[in-house]
């Protein structure tokens, strides 16, 4: 693995995977690694995300690390001298110098690794059963969405036509809605102008895109969770403990 490589030009099955957050809401129930390593019977989170996203084609990875960057890089590193299962995946790491946000971690890997085109990106706190295929295939920006029967915790993506026309903030009492599923297909293009500072992908870049009518909307029907809170993240365990025979 190497912190900086110039001159990427990203392939369709290359994901870039934001893992930089401190977690802070799920640190109640996990505070001694950062929330991507949270262990979910016996092994950490990630190794099923890495399962997941192997299966679903991606062969290269790049991980955008701040906050305990060095566990999840030693658990990468085991992982590829085991040879499972990134056996015959590319992995890359990059660590921000300071908390950048969502959308300052991609900005920080354009610039610094060069990067080029469009790529996909993800969050590592994020479970989707499928969607790569889907997502890749969509025009770029692009944004996965699922609909969950209670939105409360997420705030709504507003739709029309598969084209993502607003957000609704988080409120109680939501009920149901289409969320932001956190995979997204982008370009490189969109971050050339980056000033350094940080800021949110969700908060910022998102919104303005939507306000223009150029943010795709690409609608899975697969498992999702967000293990952010403790809550959801007991629920995924309990869902791999039972080998995912009940309901997500």
């Amino acid at each position: 693995m190497c912190s900086r490589t110039f001159g990427i030009k990203m392939r369709p099955a290359s994901l870039l995977v934001i893992a930089g957050g401190v977690g802070s809401r799920l640190q109640p129930a996990v505070s001694t690694v950062p929330k991507p390593l949270a262990p979910v019977v016996n092994r950490p989170y990630l190794h099923y995300l890495l399962d997941n996203w192997l299966a679903q084609g991606v062969t290269s990875l790049i991980f955008l690390l701040h906050h305990q960057a060095g566990l999840i890089e030693t658990f990468l590193e085991r992982e590829q001298d085991l040879g499972r299962p990134l056996v015959n995946c590319s992995v890359r790491i990059l660590t921000e110098p300071q908390p950048l946000g969502t959308g300052g971690a991609i900005a920080y890997a354009v610039q610094q690794l060069q990067i080029t085109g469009s790529f996909l990106a993800t969050n590592a706190d994020t479970w989707l059963g499928s969607g790569i295929k889907q997502i890749s295939e969509a025009s770029e920006p692009a944004m996965a969405v699922v609909r969950v029967d209670n939105s409360d915790r997420y705030g709504k993506v507003r739709i029309e036509r598969n084209v993502v026309v607003g957000f609704d903030e988080k409120r109680n009492g939501a009920g149901a809605a289409w969320i932001n599923a956190g995979l997204y297909h982008l370009n490189a293009a969109q971050f050339q102008d980056w000033d350094g500072r940080a800021f949110s992908l969700e908060r910022e870049m998102f919104p303005a895109l939507a306000s223009t009518g150029k943010l795709s909307a690409v609608p899975l029907e697969t498992e999702f969770i967000d293990i952010g809170v403790p809550k959801d993240y007991f629920r995924f365990c309990s869902w791999i403990e039972s080998g995912k025979s009940s309901a997500l």
